[in-house]
């Protein structure tokens, strides 16, 4: 991939390639509790694009998703690891998938819903990581349940038990690591959305920078990267998205 030195000044406006890097959805990044450092596919996918300009790498962390598409939007970093919203897309442009992500629903072991369909009805409540792809999507889905919004995604199933609410929906990897530790909840049967996760630079920047984003993120999944830093990070339940042409047919 050959890129002109226009591409690389519009991605690194500062001098190097500020990545903006969302804690709040375990499947892309992680701190680690002794050392600090920030890990994860999403990492490993910044460093990798760094590397293809030759430009220093400055990643910007957050622990939510609205957060991070923020620092976008407003031109504070240069690109960003988010799933796909129409919303998000009024001033980010984002390349094609490069992983699907479920979003399911949980509830206690003694409520009365037994699917999805059982959610949506008057005096349900729902929490959801406020700004998180599912709150976007569900804020548009759900016509008669309340939603109510933690503050990010890890802090869903802690304001559910506290508010005492009816529903947590989220990323199916981060529920089901919060009811291994908390006794009398469980997951309900089927997945309410799949999550695109795709990369993202401020639309400012040119339809060339964005194009070579994209082509980046082709390439990435093709060559097996992707996949292999799923592996590294003992990433499960998510999948390497296919090809953009096999994604959007």
């Amino acid at each position: 991939m050959n890129i002109n030195h226009s591409v690389i000044d519009a991605f690194t406006p500062t001098g190097r390639l500020r990545a903006s890097i969302n804690l709040g959805n375990p499947i892309l990044a992680n701190r680690d509790a002794v050392t600090g450092e920030v890990t994860g596919v999403s990492v490993d996918l910044a460093r990798a694009f760094a590397e293809r300009l030759s430009v220093k790498l400055e990643l910007v962390v957050h622990d939510a998703a609205g957060k991070s598409v923020e620092t976008v939007n407003d031109d504070r970093a240069d690109i960003g690891f988010f799933a796909l919203d129409p919303v998000r897309g009024q001033a980010i442009a984002f390349t094609a998938a490069y992983l699907l992500i479920e979003g399911f629903y949980l509830v206690r072991e003694t409520s009365p819903i037994v699917s999805n369909k059982d959610v949506d009805r008057p005096g349900i409540r729902v929490a959801v990581g406020k700004g998180s792809a599912y709150d976007l999507f569900l804020s548009r889905a759900l016509k008669s349940a309340e939603i109510v919004r933690a503050p990010t995604s890890p802090a869903v199933v802690q304001t559910f038990i506290e508010q005492n609410l009816d529903v947590a929906a989220g990323v199916r990897q981060q529920l089901e690591a919060d009811a291994s530790v908390t006794p009398g909840l469980r997951l309900l049967d089927e997945r309410f959305m799949v999550i695109q996760q795709a990369m993202g630079t401020p639309k400012t920047r040119g339809a060339e920078a964005a194009k070579v984003l994209c082509d980046f993120v082709e390439e990435m999944k093709r060559s097996g990267f992707v996949a292999a830093a799923l592996s590294r990070h003992g990433i499960v339940g998510a999948q390497v998205a296919p090809a953009y042409r096999a994604l959007f047919s």
